[in-house]
């Protein structure tokens, strides 16, 4: 037996993916060509329309996800420095109640020399750039409390502030206070 003598089974004709769903769709070749005539058949000017719009609206989103891309990265880059200032502060706060400590002690001795006043300097600078980082002083007593600024460490009995309010007694470290009231 040879080849020519087999029943060899005829080949599908090769669409493209627009004509071929139709085709699936309604089981028919002569609908699938029927199909492409209509096609054929369409307004040249309605076809690169569409086109364009479809070109347009694929444009529109790309800009708007590049819009989205930008703002986020300017979020995400506001974050990270707000996060670095953050760690710098935590960092240098140690060695500013160093400072406040030296400069209290000097001035219950009394020994207002140079060291003082280059302390004292070094003190103003420190807080110079800290204050730029955003660290703001809370360090004033007699005011009333509030948990999401101050860090309560101790309780003093006595009358609180008008009204009955707990109010900060002493500042130990700026958010770390004992209150009253």
């Amino acid at each position: 037996m040879s080849f020519g003598d087999q029943d060899v089974p005829e080949e599908e004709p090769v669409s493209t993916e627009g004509e071929a769903a139709p085709a699936e769709a309604n089981g028919s070749a002569a609908q699938a060509a029927e199909h492409v005539g209509l096609a054929e058949e369409a307004d040249p000017r309605e076809v690169l329309a569409r086109e364009r719009d479809e070109y347009l609206l694929a444009l529109q989103r790309t800009q708007a996800d590049f819009e989205n891309y930008r703002k986020r990265i300017t979020r995400q880059q506001e974050e990270q420095a707000a996060r670095a200032s953050q760690h710098l502060v935590d960092k240098l706060l140690p060695v500013l109640d160093a400072l406040d400590l030296a400069e209290k002690h000097l001035k219950d001795s009394l020994d207002l020399g140079e060291g003082a006043k280059a302390l004292h300097a070094s003190r103003a600078m420190l807080m110079d750039i800290l204050s730029r980082e955003g660290l703001e002083r809370v360090d004033q007593p007699e005011v009333p409390f509030n948990p999401s600024v101050h860090d309560a460490v101790a309780h003093a009995e006595g009358e609180g502030g008008s009204g009955g309010e707990t109010m900060v007694e002493e500042v130990l470290r700026p958010a770390m206070v004992r209150v009253r009231g």
